[in-house]
Formats: C-alpha cells, structure tokens, sequence
C-alpha cells in the first residue's frame, strides 16, 4: 500500500467522464497483442489486448490486464501459462477476429502450441510464453504479471500500431 492511502488520503473525484478518459487514454499509440492460452480441458481462449508493457528484465516480466467481467477470466485467472503475441503490421483482420465476440476466433488461425502449450500465432511480431506469476485486482481490471520463460521475435516486420481507435500498418523510421 501506498504511503498516502496508508495513511488514509484518498485521490480527488474526477472532473471528467468516461467517455474524455478513454478518449484521452486513446491518444498514447500502443502496439497490439493477442493473449493466448489453453485452458485445463485444452480448450483454446485468446482475446485482443493492447495493455501489455515490460515490468523487469531481471526477472524477465511483463504484464497485461483484463476487465473484471470478460468471458475469458476464469481461464486466464486459473491458468498456468498464457502466451503474449505481438501483432505484426499485417494482422489487423486477426486483431479485430479476436476482439469480435460470439464467433469462433480460432476457425482459420495458424499457430503452434508453445512450450507449455499456450498458442503461438504464425506471423507475429513477437512472442512471449509466460507463467502466470502473479495478478492484482484494480478498479475494474485484473493487472497479470507474466514471468517470461520464453520469447522470440522477427525484427523483419513491422508492428500493428493502435491509436486513437484506429490502426496503423506503417513501417516505422
């Protein structure tokens, strides 16, 4: 706990809405992921992220979040490993696949399965395999922390860029 919430200080309302907080939260350019796993019965989950950044590189970590209340907790929560994909320039159909609810994300993707089996999308920028090391509940996320136990990447390509609410597929100066 922090010094000033233990000491019984608490943050100032917000003076805005919702809607200015996701609107301005849209102006940092991120890069885009799938999160990926394999759930106990070997059922396959995975879900568009773009709330992935480094932690530490001794030990190598990594940390993503998810809302409180989507489909896919209970496997990412309860689950061992998961598997980090960095999207490459050309994979904004497959961003925008597992964004999608109510279809089958999985009809037509290629991927193999990684070391602990967690899915690895054919043609990703990047990929981080990771054990599940720790989560924290805030406001209405969980924030997981992956300790990475395996990475690769494919410095040929360019990333799928994510601002504004809009894609970008340009290469990078």
């Amino acid at each position: 706990m922090s010094p000033a919430r233990s000491a019984g200080l608490q943050a100032r309302p917000p003076d805005f809405s919702a809607l200015e907080f996701r609107a301005s939260l849209g102006m940092f350019a991120t890069g885009v992921t799938i999160v990926t796993a394999r759930t106990a019965a070997g059922e396959l989950v995975g879900l568009t992220a773009n709330s992935f950044n480094s932690v530490s590189l001794e030990p190598p970590l990594v940390l993503w979040s998810l809302s409180r209340g989507a489909g896919s907790m209970s496997a990412f929560s309860n689950g061992l490993h998961y598997a980090i994909n960095v999207l490459a320039s050309n994979q904004q159909d497959l961003a925008l696949k597992f964004a999608s609810r109510q279809i089958d994300r999985w009809a037509g993707v290629a991927f193999s399965d990684g070391v602990s089996g967690a899915p690895l999308l054919a043609g990703a920028a990047a990929t981080f395999e990771c054990f599940n090391r720790s989560q924290y509940a805030e406001g209405d996320h969980v924030i997981f922390v992956g300790e990475v136990e395996r990475c690769a990447h494919r410095a040929d390509v360019s990333p799928l860029i994510y601002h504004g609410g809009k894609f970008f597929t340009e290469h990078l100066l």
